[in-house]
């Protein structure tokens, strides 16, 4: 990859692009809360996306696609952090949201002035972690400020977005060989916590008929994806398996996204 080609990146990551979807809202009106904790947890989802695209299109693994999705997620993740800096909250969470923004800010800066490289893999998941941390903070202070149990409801979907994003980002930097040990532990625990949410969510009163039929398909699509994540990621088939990997984390991401959204827009109380 060289450098003129990467450079596309940071031209293309400022273009409002298609996915995800948020459907019944224009984004110049201030989300309520129920959207909020939707699109704040969405950032946690974009936090995983980003390094998970990064480390593909390091190793040519679906160039074109990875290339595309850090673009999506790089121009999302800026859409969104300013609709909620601009979105009248209380100080503690506008506090974590500028903690959130100074993290990014990092996170922005070695994700498109360079070329995605092995050696600087570890620094920037370390960058990315401070992210997701900072992400998972403010949707949690936003679900406590709605103090409803839709609002829990609709933190849970969101999560299972970040989950799948996650597990496939590990799987990628082990087939890197970066933080092997660690990442084996971690889609272990992705998957576990997937496999369980989704369970409490079919059982969720908040679960409408319609969306118990979406969580039917998004459990098919996360039999591909938990299937894929248990193959190896040194053998001769590295490079299939890894392909394989992202896109079922992409396919099941866009289902996720389809259910977390049909939680927002729920009139439950």
């Amino acid at each position: 990859m060289n450098r003129r080609h990467f450079m596309h990146l940071s031209t293309s990551a400022c273009i409002a692009l298609a996915w995800p979807i948020v459907p019944g809202r224009s984004l110049a009106s201030p989300p309520d809360l129920n959207e909020a904790i939707n699109i704040a947890g969405r950032q946690r989802m974009l936090s995983q996306r980003m390094l998970k695209a990064w480390l593909a299109w390091g190793q040519e693994i679906e160039p074109s696609k990875a290339e595309r999705a850090l673009a999506q997620s790089v121009s999302m993740f800026d859409k969104q952090l300013s609709e909620l800096a601009n979105t009248a909250f209380d100080s503690s969470i506008t506090a974590t949201l500028s903690q959130l923004d100074g993290h990014w800010k990092d996170l922005k800066t070695a994700l498109t002035q360079q070329p995605p490289d092995r050696g600087r893999a570890a620094a920037l998941l370390s960058l990315e972690d401070n992210v997701l941390q900072s992400a998972q903070q403010a949707t949690t202070q936003i679900e406590r400020l709605a103090g409803k149990p839709l609002g829990k409801v609709i933190n849970l979907a969101g999560r299972q977005r970040m989950l799948s994003q996650r597990a496939a980002k590990f799987y990628l930097a082990s087939a890197w060989g970066v933080d092997g040990g660690m990442a084996q532990a971690e889609i272990s625990k992705a998957r576990g916590e997937f496999s369980a949410a989704l369970q409490t969510l079919r059982s969720a009163s908040e679960s409408t008929v319609a969306i118990r039929a979406e969580l039917d398909i998004a459990s098919q699509q996360w039999v591909i994806l938990d299937n894929a994540l248990t193959h190896r990621t040194n053998d001769v088939q590295s490079a299939r398996h890894a392909a394989e990997v992202f896109v079922a984390s992409e396919n099941i991401l866009s289902q996720m996204e389809r259910i977390t959204g049909l939680y927002a827009k729920s009139k439950a109380a």
